[in-house]
């Protein structure tokens, strides 16, 4: 069974309380994903499609202007919209960063849901 997030008394209240929203929220570390895994994950904003690919890197699709077609990125984590980070992790009401052509860093709006749907 995971573990819950224990809170941290070398953070701040609002960064504990995010990190413990995360957890009741839920969500997928890529960590623990098995490769060529696909996950649906929707945002406010675009659905996107993540095949894990290992140690990072994944082809996505989803976006009309950045990745309309499969596209190599290296999925960096969430964040809650500022420079804090939750790597490897795709959170629910968290925003999706990762990096793909050009180096283009995207950042998506909040995610509202995430489904594992098969192996690729």
């Amino acid at each position: 069974m995971k573990e819950m997030f224990e809170m941290s008394p070398y953070w701040s209240d609002e960064v504990n309380r995010n990190l413990v929203q995360s957890e009741i929220e839920g969500g997928v570390d890529l960590r623990e994903v098995p490769p060529e895994a696909v996950l649906a994950v929707r945002t406010h904003n675009h659905s996107y499609t993540i095949v894990n690919k290992g140690s990072g890197l994944a082809l996505i699709s989803g976006h009309p202007e950045y990745c309309p077609e499969p596209t190599l990125a290296n999925i960096h984590g969430s964040t809650w919209g500022g420079s804090l980070i939750r790597e490897s992790y795709i959170g629910r009401g968290m925003h999706l960063e990762f990096h793909c052509q050009d180096n283009l860093r995207i950042t998506t709006s909040p995610i509202v849901e995430i489904q594992e749907l098969r192996a690729a």
